[in-house]
């Protein structure tokens, strides 16, 4: 049994808007054919935006870490997410730091990395969903989508697809308090003759939990990881 990830979820007051600044920045198509999605590039999954009225009022517990390949080609990605609508962000980080840390213009926080970041070598364009959350949670993707481990120290965990693409990390302890609902969520899927009520059986016994309401659309199976963390498990596909 396995599952793919299909794509990264926001909630969003604007999805159309959303998804084309995210389209702008990422170089990504837009579609309209399934909901407001990016296409999905290098990464290997879909940008979804989802229609809420939720009010943002704390860090997300995931962001983007964007790659670059050049101190050129972050000035650019920078530039482009400001001039499309992106702000500068100061979280406390001092001048010695290299990588830029933005908000989208939803206040959705990214960052956008150096050149020559040897974690986000051989990844994409998103090189890293980067996520709060405890070691535990690092093992349970791990095992829930069978990519392997490629970082696991400190209490801190990351993943990546044995295809490569983009990685999935975890900053370990002290962990933040949740928010009432996630802005973001994963959103997983069997292959095509894939066994969605079965995927959920075994997300269970690795220490999910059901939720009695659901993230978006009847096709989507509402679980939390092991952090309380919303995802969803979708038809196959």
């Amino acid at each position: 049994m396995s599952l793919n990830l299909h794509a990264l979820s926001f909630d969003a007051k604007d999805p159309a808007a959303l998804a084309r600044f995210w389209g702008g920045v990422l170089r990504r198509e837009v579609a309209e054919d399934d909901g407001v999605y990016l296409t999905e590039g290098n990464a290997g999954f879909r940008v979804r935006f989802l229609p809420s009225d939720a009010i943002k009022d704390r860090p997300n517990q995931m962001h983007f870490d964007l790659t670059s390949q050049t101190p050129e080609d972050q000035q650019a990605t920078v530039a482009r997410a400001l001039e499309l609508g992106g702000r500068h962000l100061d979280i406390g980080q001092g001048p010695e730091i290299t990588h830029v840390v933005l908000a989208d213009p939803e206040g959705n926080e990214f960052c956008v990395i150096a050149a020559g970041n040897n974690f986000l070598a051989n990844t994409a364009t998103i090189g890293a969903l980067s996520s709060d959350g405890t070691q535990a949670v690092g093992y349970f993707w791990s095992k829930a989508l069978d990519w392997p481990l490629v970082w696991d120290q400190d209490e801190e965990t990351a993943i990546q697809s044995p295809q490569g693409g983009s990685k999935i990390s975890w900053g370990g302890p002290p962990v933040e308090p949740k928010a009432p609902k996630n802005r973001l969520h994963l959103d997983v899927a069997p292959p095509p003759g894939g066994n969605a009520e079965a995927e959920v059986e075994r997300l269970l016994t690795l220490g999910a939990r059901r939720l009695n309401t659901g993230q978006h659309g009847p096709d989507a199976i509402p679980l939390a990881d092991p952090d309380g963390n919303e995802f969803c498990i979708l038809t196959p596909r």
